[in-house]
């Protein structure tokens, strides 16, 4: 089984985007542009979101190529219009992360709906979650609910402008 990972920017209240799915709020923050996403994405090999992260993404940069150097998927249950670099899946995903190689990384881009199965199956490994001090109110929530707990280790904290980035490990 490949070594799941997520990594995303949150509000200081838990969501990914705000109620009309604008990142407005993340996009103007101050040191955004220091965040070290760039490390990050050299150590994964895939990457994986939801149909709905995927028409948030490219709205918001609709000529940019999602992530060329990787093999890319998005998980919908209906037909959706990608890139040519992108394949969806109609499938579980905590199955399809059992059958990638083990010596692979995957980043579970988002969101909450995709991201709900894999935390439950536990095979969440690593996270990086940038938390911006912005309070929205409501929106899309990183976390839907779990039947049951899980304890993870805080690795490491970095300030970035108004990100604060956790890093912690299963």
């Amino acid at each position: 089984m490949a070594r799941a990972v997520f990594y995303g920017a949150i509000s200081l209240d838990g969501y990914l985007a705000d109620k009309q799915d604008r990142l407005d709020w993340l996009y103007n923050q101050p040191g955004g542009n220091l965040v070290p996403y760039d490390q990050f994405y050299q150590g994964i090999d895939y990457t994986m979101m939801g149909r709905r992260t995927y028409e948030v993404v490219k709205r918001d940069a609709p000529k940019e190529i999602l992530y060329p150097e990787k093999e890319n998927f998005v998980f919908s249950r209906s037909k959706v219009n990608l890139d040519d670099n992108l394949k969806r899946m109609d499938e579980d995903p905590v199955a399809f992360i059992r059958r990638l190689p083990e010596e692979k990384t995957i980043w579970v881009v988002g969101g909450g709906m995709l991201l709900q199965p894999v935390i439950e199956a536990g095979l969440i490994e690593e996270w990086w979650i940038q938390v911006v001090s912005i309070l929205l109110g409501e929106g899309v929530p990183l976390f839907l609910p779990q039947s049951h707990q899980q304890k993870l280790q805080l690795i490491d904290t970095e300030q970035f402008g108004q990100f604060a980035q956790l890093h912690l490990k299963k």
